[in-house]
């Protein structure tokens, strides 16, 4: 199994550098992209997975509540991609939100892996960095 590469997708720069460096603690040298923008987030897996046969999987952790766009309306963005980008790339919520419908909607949502709460551990990353799909 290849090791898995990381996006990240949250507005909050204090949360991006602390999962990137916990990542980066539990998984070693693993690539790690962290996007403040939801729509720079897009746009790098518009260009990044078009044309690339990379077989890596691809983890990418979500924010729900973020200003200009939220966790939701990335997923609908997200769901007019093309299939070859969407079959390389497992999505996780990761979020603070203590409302069970998130949870709900997260759990119901075909795109969407599992929902993880913040602050997410060391733990968490592993579990998940070890069961990536290849």
């Amino acid at each position: 199994m290849s090791t898995p590469r990381f996006i990240l997708i949250d507005d909050d720069r204090l949360v991006l550098t602390f999962c990137r460096m916990l990542i980066k603690n539990a998984l070693g040298t693993v690539g790690v992209k962290a996007f403040a923008s939801p729509n720079e987030g897009l746009e790098y897996l518009r260009s990044e997975f078009s044309n690339h046969d990379d077989q890596a999987p691809v983890l990418l952790l979500l924010d729900i509540n973020m200003p200009d766009m939220n966790g939701w309306e990335f997923l609908e963005h997200y769901e007019m991609l093309d299939d070859g980008i969407k079959n390389k790339i497992s999505i996780f919520i990761l979020s603070s939100s203590v409302d069970d419908r998130d949870k709900e909607r997260a759990s119901s949502n075909k795109l969407v892996v599992d929902y993880l709460e913040k602050p997410i551990t060391k733990a968490t990353i592993l579990r998940i960095g070890m069961n990536a799909k290849s």
